[in-house]
C-alpha cells in the first residue's frame, strides 16, 4: 500500500506567509490541521494573523536573508509544535527595470539587481539549509520520509518579459536548484519541490489598475482569469501528501506562455 501522507498534524513553516500566496498557504495549513509559523518582515501582517489563526499558528518576525533570523524561526516551530515537517518558501520581491534605458542613457542599476538576487534566490537557500537541519531530526516514516520543502518561482523562468532580468533571473535559480538540492537531502528522507506560479491574484497585482488586470488576465488560455491564492494553497498541500512527487518543477499557470 503507498504511503501516503496527510497534512493534518503536520508543521509548516511559511516565507512571506503574512500575505498573498503564503497567507494562502498558512490558512489552509491551519484550516487542515496543521500547525504553521509564518515567517515574514516585522512590520508584516504576521502577528495579526497568526493571532486570527489561533493557537495552531505562530508568527516569526525574520528577513529571510539572515542566519539568526530563519534559524529562530525554525527554533521557534520546533520549541512550539514540537517539530518541522514542512517548509514552503513563498517570500521574494521584484523590480521592473530594463537592463538598458535607452532613452535615459542608464543602465539597470546593479544594487537593486543584487537585491533581487539576494532575497530571491540566497533568501530561499538560507531558509530550505536551516528547515533541513531540523527536519532530519524527525522520525523516518515507513518509506524514510521526513520532510518536503516546496519553493516558489515563477513562468518567469521560463518566459521572462521585458524589464524582468533581475526577477527572471532570480526564479531561474529557484528552479535551477531544486534538482541538485533534492538530490543533496535525498538521503535524510527530505523532498524538494518547486511551484511556478503563472499571474495570480497577489498584492504585487492588486495595485494594478483595473484595466490592466483585466487584460492579464484575458492572456490566460484556459480559465482566462487571475489564479486564486488558494489554489497555490491547495497544490501546496497536494504534494506535501504525496510522497513520489520530488525534484520537480510544476507551472500552475493556466497554460499561459507570457508574451514579450
Amino acid at each position: 500500500m503507498a504511503n501516503i501522507r496527510c497534512v493534518k498534524g503536520m508543521v509548516g513553516l511559511v516565507t512571506g506567509g503574512a500575505s498573498g500566496l503564503g497567507r494562502a498557504t498558512v490558512e489552509r495549513l491551519v484550516q487542515s490541521g496543521a500547525s504553521a509559523v509564518i515567517l515574514d518582515l516585522p512590520s508584516s501582517d504576521g502577528q495579526a494573523l497568526a493571532s486570527s489563526l489561533g493557537e495552531r499558528c505562530a508568527f516569526a518576525p525574520a528577513d529571510v536573508t539572515s542566519e539568526a533570523d530563519v534559524q529562530s524561526a525554525v527554533s521557534l516551530a520546533r520549541e512550539k509544535f514540537g517539530k518541522l515537517d514542512l517548509a514552503v518558501n513563498c517570500a521574494g520581491i521584484a523590480v521592473a527595470v530594463k537592463t538598458y534605458n535607452v532613452k535615459k542613457d542608464v543602465p539597470h542599476n546593479l544594487e537593486d539587481f543584487q537585491r533581487v538576487i539576494n532575497v530571491n534566490i540566497a533568501g530561499t537557500f538560507n531558509v530550505i539549509r536551516l528547515a533541513a537541519g531540523a527536519m532530519g531530526k524527525n522520525e523516518p516514516d515507513a518509506d524514510g520520509h521526513r520532510g518536503c520543502i516546496i519553493n516558489t518561482a515563477s513562468v518567469a523562468a521560463f518566459d521572462g518579459q521585458v524589464g524582468q532580468a533581475a526577477y527572471s533571473a532570480s526564479k531561474g535559480g529557484i528552479v535551477g536548484m531544486t534538482l541538485p538540492i533534492a538530490r543533496d537531502l535525498a538521503p535524510m528522507g527530505i523532498r524538494v519541490i518547486t511551484i511556478a506560479p503563472g499571474l495570480f491574484s497577489t498584492p504585487l497585482l492588486a495595485g494594478l489598475p483595473e484595466k490592466v488586470r483585466s487584460f492579464l488576465a484575458r492572456q490566460v488560455p484556459f480559465p482566462s482569469r487571475l489564479g486564486d491564492p488558494a489554489e497555490f494553497a491547495h497544490l501546496v498541500t497536494s504534494l506535501a501528501e504525496n510522497p513520489m512527487i520530488n525534484g520537480e518543477v510544476i507551472r500552475l499557470d493556466g497554460a499561459i506562455r507570457m508574451q514579450p
